[in-house]
C-alpha cells in the first residue's frame, strides 16, 4: 500500500483494455503525465487507481478530464480505504482522512467486544463501519446533521444504525447514559483559515464539514459539555483536533469534568484528546 495525503493508494498495477487500440503501459505514462501535470503528488498511484476503474479508453479519459479539473480522486473512483476497507464515497461528502485511522485505533484499543460505540459527525461512517469490521459483536451507531452524509453512511453501514440530526439531537434516547466509546471527527477548521485548504477539500466536500467557528472548536466544545450525559460510567469521548488547537480542545473536556489525555502518533500525524467519564 502507500499512503498518500488524504487516504491509501492500493497498489499499482496495470490494466488491459480489451477493446481500444492503446496498450496498458501506454495508456498509464499518458495518465501519469497528465496528472502530474495538474499538481498531483501521487501522480503513479493515482493513475493506477484511474485505469483499474475503467473498463474503457473512453471512460478513462473522463475519469482523468474530472481529476485533472481538481475533482477527489476517493469521489471519482466512488471509494476511499479506511482502516482496511473500502469506504463508499459519493460526491460533496467528507473523504475520510488518514490520520484518522490514529482515533480509531485508540478507540479499539478502549472497548470491547460488547462496548456500546457512537461515531458522532460520522461523515461516510468510516469508523463506525471500522470498529464494526474490527468488533462485529459490538452495538455501533453513527449520526450527522448532514443529509448527504447520512445518506452514504447508510450505504457503509447498517441503515438503521445511522441516524439524521444535530449531534446528541440525532440519537435515540435509549443510549443516553449508556456510551461507553464515543469517537467524534467534528469540522475544527477556522473559518479565517478555510480558503487555504486544498481545493478538493475548499470546492468539494461542504462547508458544514470543514468550519469549526473562530477558532475551530464550537462544535467539539458542544459535544464535550454534553458528553458526559451520554457516556456510560468508565465511557471515553475521542476528539481528533490539531496539534496547536489540543490544549483548547483539552480545556473544553475538562470544563465537562472529564479525566483527559492528549495522544498523537506522528506516522499518523494526528492528535487526538481522550477524555474519560469517572
Amino acid at each position: 500500500m502507500l499512503i498518500g495525503p488524504r487516504g491509501i493508494f492500493s497498489s499499482s498495477r496495470p490494466l488491459e483494455f480489451h477493446q481500444g487500440k492503446a496498450s496498458a503501459i501506454d495508456v498509464s505514462e499518458s495518465v501519469i503525465s497528465r496528472l502530474r501535470a495538474a499538481g498531483c503528488v501521487f501522480a503513479e498511484d493515482e493513475a493506477a487507481l484511474l485505469v483499474e476503474a475503467a473498463t474503457t479508453p473512453e471512460q478513462l479519459e473522463a475519469l482523468v478530464v474530472r481529476r485533472v479539473a481538481g475533482e477527489p480522486l476517493e469521489v471519482i473512483v466512488g471509494w476511499a480505504e479506511f482502516c482496511g476497507l473500502r469506504i463508499v464515497v459519493e460526491p460533496g461528502v467528507f473523504v475520510p482522512r488518514y490520520r484518522t485511522q490514529f482515533l480509531v485505533q485508540l478507540a479499539l484499543g478502549l472497548a470491547s467486544p460488547d462496548s456500546v460505540v457512537v461515531d458522532l459527525c460520522c461523515g461516510t461512517g468510516a469508523m463506525a463501519a471500522a470498529v464494526h469490521a474490527a468488533l462485529p459483536t459490538a452495538d455501533v451507531f453513527a449520526a450527522d446533521l448532514d443529509p448527504a452524509e447520512v445518506r452514504c453512511a447508510r450505504r457503509n453501514l447498517a441503515p438503521a444504525r445511522v441516524f439524521e440530526g444535530d449531534l446528541y439531537d440525532a440519537l435515540p434516547t435509549g443510549l443516553r447514559g449508556r456510551v461507553d466509546i464515543l469517537m467524534v471527527n467534528a469540522p475544527y477548521v477556522p473559518t479565517d483559515e478555510i480558503r487555504m485548504m486544498p481545493t478538493e477539500a475548499r470546492d468539494h466536500e461542504a462547508l458544514v464539514a470543514l468550519d469549526g467557528g473562530s477558532d475551530g472548536l464550537d462544535i467539539q466544545r458542544r459535544v464535550a459539555a454534553d458528553a458526559p450525559e451520554w457516556l456510560a460510567s468508565g465511557g471515553h469521548l475521542l476528539i481528533e483536533t490539531s496539534v496547536r488547537q489540543s490544549p483548547a480542545t483539552r480545556a473544553a473536556f475538562e470544563a465537562a469534568g472529564l479525566v483527559t489525555s492528549v495522544e498523537h502518533s506522528d506516522d499518523y500525524d494526528s492528535t487526538v484528546v481522550i477524555g474519560r467519564k469517572s
